[in-house]
């Protein structure tokens, strides 16, 4: 069974639950992500699936990846392919799209996405900095980074925070509610925000757990008191 597919995030909203109370969501839409290539123990020496999502101009890709989608009926280049380990591959075929009905209300889940880039960024920007001193005339010291190393060792330490590229990351929010689902519209609403810019193609991945009730949860942890 595959545990997993992608989307592409459009954007946030708010919707109201039974208590008329308001949740933030992520709306993703899942419509188009397809099945690629099926990996087996036999052939590969263990059990995957590629998934693929979006659409790219035939010109920006290669012709070895061209062959390999051919082989597996996706005629048009997809915009990105993932790789999903699974358990069992009984029941999947190439080129059949994944349904949004492996998912469920109140289910949590993972989502793996790329942060938003900001390009090249300073120290105070990019780490948090201080800056230097505000008077006594200063000013080329209010956002420099300062001293970056000393007389032993004469270089700069590995991983010492500097200016650079910030953002564009991937990055994974874990045990995020879906709070709803259109069926109809192939669209999954997701509490809280996940990484990414508009339009951006996520993975979103199940994990298993479910959000309990908050009657439920008020039992468990009076049952923990008494204890």
């Amino acid at each position: 069974m595959i545990n997993a597919i992608l989307g592409k995030k459009l954007g946030m909203t708010r919707l109201f639950n039974e208590n008329n109370e308001v949740v933030p969501v992520t709306v993703v839409s899942t419509s188009g992500c397809r099945i690629v290539q099926i990996k087996t123990k036999e052939t590969d020496g263990y059990t995957a699936v590629q998934l693929c999502f979006g659409e790219k101009k035939v010109k920006n890709v290669t012709k070895p990846l061209l062959g390999h989608l051919r082989k597996h009926n996706i005629t048009k280049p997809p915009q990105v392919i993932k790789e999903v380990r699974v358990d069992n591959v009984e029941g999947i075929e190439p080129g059949s799209e994944v349904d949004i009905s492996i998912f469920s209300e109140n289910e949590l889940v993972d989502v793996q996405g790329y942060t938003k880039g900001k390009g090249f960024a300073g120290v105070v920007k990019r780490w948090g900095f201080g800056g230097g001193p505000r008077t006594h005339g200063q000013s080329d010291r209010l956002r420099a980074p300062g001293s970056i190393g000393s007389q032993q060792p004469q270089r700069v330490p590995k991983g010492r925070k500097m200016a650079g590229h910030l953002g564009n990351e991937l990055v994974t929010i874990k045990n995020l509610q879906i709070v709803k689902i259109d069926r109809e519209n192939n669209l999954l609403f997701i509490k809280g925000a996940i990484p990414g810019n508009k339009n951006s193609i996520v993975l979103i991945k199940k994990t298993g757990k479910v959000v309990k009730p908050k009657q439920e949860q008020q039992v468990s942890q009076d049952k923990k008191k008494l204890k």
